[in-house]
């Protein structure tokens, strides 16, 4: 685990000009098992600067080299998988099954598909009497969230390598001790100085002044909404490129032809993975109304079978939500739900029997509960399930979009071209067909207050692309 007390700015380790120190706290704890220097808008001003320096020259790089960097990269990242795996499951909680087997190789998977995609870029190709060349936008500001560290952070910084862009890189206050690691792979795999920089810092002292800097290109956010929606305000003075990740409220729509057995043991085991803490987890499951009373039945026995605990223990499956905040957020919704009349089927409020320390949640499904409900709107970001019953197909797809999000979704059938046609109907960035896994060649992101861009595959690689047209160049 790394020190937390510099940052990585023009290609070295220096000491912020504008210290203040924060706790890491270990959320199946509660106890202090680090410190991080956090820094300021002069420490922003300094890797905003050591960025622009850097980019004439790394824009001018081949995409032979660059490919070639990237798959150094790679090899120091594998070379640090197994530290920044333990280091992300001290920091948020996710049990260390979960943390080797998906939240550190995801970076690793980030990674190697950008390598894909830059390989197939046409950097210059022709159209008529012009010839159309893509280049790399600029200096980019990147605000990363806890909850997916490396993926979120690697599906902005290996894209923005690839494209020839330079970058400021701010990670969550909560996970910074992994983005730390990262730094070192970066440093160690030879990446020109300046052309990464990472600043430790919160919203306000960092995130606001990366959004409205005016030599920052391009800004990209993973985060909720609110904090999406302040950084495009920070950062509409200078007219930016802002992209943007942000919440949502996925709907799971389970039609009467699907096993329902199966449909409803995966959409819980979805929704409850990473303690439900993905933007894309199917927080609504969309049952017919006289299926809803034996979907209850199967999402509780999914529920019980559940084990909490020490995310240091290879049994554990769910740990902790990542922090305080969080905690306190999950047990208000929990008891709205309650307050607002939908049926309290198993979990709710308070810690597990038996885990009195740590921001552990139970397992918590709802039913009965119908789309206008708190619990239904709201975006909550733990192990809460609500099951909303609904009459046809069309009052399933009217109730899933009836959302001010749009990022995610399921759909289960047992014909498949019966599930695509319905998620053809969703007003969503992406739609899982009967159980279908993430395909991170596909693009990602959202409809409506879900945000704005794409990740992944050749449409993540294009948003650090800008297009210049070169008109009067006759075949």
């Amino acid at each position: 685990m790394r020190d937390g007390s510099k940052h990585y700015v023009g290609g070295a380790w220096v000491e912020p000009l504008e210290p203040a120190v924060l706790e890491v706290v270990n959320p199946a704890t509660e106890e202090t098992f680090a410190n991080v220097v956090l820094g300021g808008p002069k420490d922003v001003n300094r890797a905003v600067e050591a960025a622009r320096r850097a980019f004439p020259d790394y824009a001018e790089r081949t995409k032979e080299e660059r490919l070639a960097l990237l798959n150094r990269v790679i090899a120091e990242y594998e070379a640090r998988a197994d530290d920044i795996a333990h280091t992300i499951s001290r920091e948020m909680g996710a049990p260390i099954t979960l943390a080797t087997t998906a939240q550190a190789p995801m970076g690793l998977i980030q990674l190697k598909n950008t390598v894909a995609v830059l390989e197939e870029l046409e950097p210059r190709r022709r159209r008529g009497a012009s010839i159309l060349l893509k280049e790399p936008i600029g200096v980019c500001g990147f605000i990363t969230p806890w909850n997916w560290p490396m993926n979120q952070i690697l599906c902005k910084v290996a894209p923005a390598l690839a494209a020839g862009c330079t970058m400021v890189l701010k990670p969550s206050e909560r996970t910074p001790l992994s983005a730390l690691i990262l730094a070192d792979a970066i440093d160690a795999a030879g990446v020109p100085a300046g052309v990464f920089n990472l600043v430790n810092g919160d919203g306000d002292g960092v995130g606001e002044p990366l959004a409205r800097h005016l030599d920052v290109d391009m800004i990209s956010i993973t985060g909720s909404t609110r904090a999406g929606i302040a950084v495009a305000r920070a950062a509409a003075a200078t007219v930016k490129r802002v992209t943007q990740e942000l919440g949502g409220k996925s709907a799971n729509i389970i039609l009467p032809d699907a096993d329902l057995e199966d449909a409803v043991t995966h959409g819980v085991q979805k929704c409850f993975g990473n303690a439900g803490q993905s933007c894309t987890s199917p927080r609504r499951m969309f049952v017919t109304r006289a299926q809803h009373d034996e979907a209850l039945e199967i999402a509780a026995r999914v529920a019980a079978s559940t084990t909490l605990g020490d995310p240091a223990n290879p049994e554990t499956t769910m740990g902790p939500v990542a922090n305080q905040v969080q905690f306190d957020r999950v047990q208000s919704l929990i008891q709205t739900g309650i307050d607002e009349g939908a049926v309290l089927v198993c979990g709710g409020v308070g810690r597990p029997d038996g885990l009195d320390t740590g921001f552990f949640v139970k397992p918590t499904v709802f039913g009965g509960v119908r789309n206008d409900m708190t619990i239904a709107r709201e975006e909550i970001f733990g192990p809460v399930l609500a099951v909303i019953p609904y009459e046809d197909e069309h009052d399933a797809i009217d109730m899933a979009n009836d959302s001010r999000y749009g990022l995610s979704g399921c759909v289960y059938s047992g014909s498949l071209d019966h599930a695509i046609a319905v998620a053809s109907k969703l007003r969503t960035g992406q739609v899982h067909l009967n159980g279908a896994s993430a395909d991170f060649t596909a693009p990602f992101g959202g409809y409506k207050q879900s945000g704005n861009g794409r990740e992944w595959g050749p449409e993540g690689l294009d948003e650090f692309l800008e297009t210049k047209a070169l008109m009067g160049v006759p075949s």
